[in-house]
């Protein structure tokens, strides 16, 4: 049997089916078109595309995973927790209650984060313990969770995370002044191996307790930009904040709660330097695991993974 999953998040729309095992059939995804110069999309606008991506997703769905069908999945809101709403969500849950209902099967419903969770244990390796720690680090959250798994789906607890600013805006934002296209996360990371040493301390880590802050250092970001400091090195100054306030992020969340295993997820947690100094500096403490980069990324594939497991009682 086979699952399909559907996300529409800010600037994602995904599709795509696992079958019995878990196994990766088939994937889909466009990123969503952000004007030049621009740091962001309104809601209506990512929407429309939305709107526009589906159809032409589920053409290009091959016929013979349709024969063997057997749930489908859906994004209904970034979070799972009560009032948690993005209007991007309802673009996928129209075209996924069209497809379940075609078919006669059962449609799954889920939070986007919760898919990220689940790609990310699919795909690291672990972490294997009921209860874990996990990073969410995109354009739309920066959070420290406690996770706890469940029969279906997971149980989650925010322990902190930004009060402002998340990591991805952070590099968007910085991205887009460097003149870098939006979303800048890729070319910002390409640009950075370029830095000379040192350069990743050019910005200060940006955290207390469990809560994060990053307007102050986008700030002193353009403040750098000002004084003349190379492209490259403001670049790798803002992995490098990042790096810092992870690390001391996850410490935290590693004394208030004793737990060991720590799970990386979202697009931000792709950055190659990121995921090298957080093992440096965290290696000794806690085991981490990172989901691979292109299932790290917003995607699809942990709500197909989340509809295997409501429909089957399969865990990943």
């Amino acid at each position: 049997m086979n699952y399909l999953g559907i996300d529409t998040s800010a600037y994602t729309t995904s599709l795509a089916v696992v079958d019995n095992a878990g196994t990766l059939l088939w994937e889909a995804r466009r990123v969503l078109r952000v004007p030049a110069g621009g740091a962001g999309l309104a809601q209506s606008a990512a929407f429309f595309q939305h709107v526009q991506n589906l159809p032409l997703l589920v053409a290009e769905m091959p016929s013979c995973l349709w024969m063997d069908l057997a749930a489908v999945g859906v994004s209904m809101t970034p979070r799972p927790v009560a009032g948690s709403y993005m209007p991007v969500f309802t673009a996928g849950y129209a075209v996924a209650r069209v497809c379940a209902s075609a078919k006669g099967i059962p449609l799954v419903q889920t939070s986007h984060q919760e898919g990220h969770l689940a790609a990310g244990l699919a795909s690291a390796g672990g972490p294997s313990a009921k209860e874990f720690l996990a990073v969410h680090l995109s354009g739309g959250t920066t959070e420290m969770l406690h996770v706890r798994r469940q029969d279906s789906g997971f149980a989650i607890e925010i322990l902190g995370g930004s009060t402002d600013l998340h990591a991805g805006q952070f590099v968007d934002r910085v991205g887009v002044r460097l003149g870098l296209a939006f979303p800048a996360g890729k070319a910002l990371e390409r640009l950075a191996e370029c830095a000379q040493a040192g350069a990743a301390a050019l910005l200060p880590s940006s955290v207390r307790g469990m809560r994060v802050s990053f307007s102050g250092v986008e700030t002193a970001a353009a403040r750098l930009l000002q004084q003349g400091v190379s492209p490259a090195d403001v670049a790798r100054a803002v992995e490098g904040c990042i790096a810092r306030t992870v690390a001391k992020l996850v410490r935290n969340g590693l004394e208030h709660t004793g737990l060991s295993e720590v799970l990386l997820v979202g697009g931000v947690a792709a950055n190659r330097y990121l995921r090298e100094e957080l093992a440096r500096r965290l290696g000794r403490r806690a085991a981490l695991f990172w989901a691979v980069p292109e299932w790290s990324r917003d995607n699809a594939i942990g709500v197909a993974l989340l509809a295997r497991q409501a429909s089957s009682g399969l865990l990943f």
